[in-house]
């Protein structure tokens, strides 16, 4: 069940990727970050490796908003 919610989220982050302009992206990005929680729970429950791997295909997705909230974490700490 989670391995099938993680392709339909990665399906809906490229759709999202084609039809949103500069502007529309950032919030097609919160919408996304915030279905990517339910999805890793999920995929949490059937393995821990499955969750990092599913980790690891949303950061890649989403590389500019992992980016830029790295950088305010460090930001934070220093």
């Amino acid at each position: 069940m989670g391995l099938i919610a993680l392709c339909l989220w990665i399906l809906a982050a490229a759709v999202l990727q084609w039809v949103t302009t500069a502007k529309q992206s950032w919030p097609a990005a919160y919408g996304l970050m915030v279905v990517a929680v339910p999805v890793l729970w999920l995929l949490w429950q059937q393995s821990p490796a499955h969750a990092l791997l599913g980790l690891a295909a949303m950061c890649a997705v989403l590389r500019w908003p992992v980016r830029y909230g790295w950088r305010r974490i460090k930001g934070l700490i220093r």
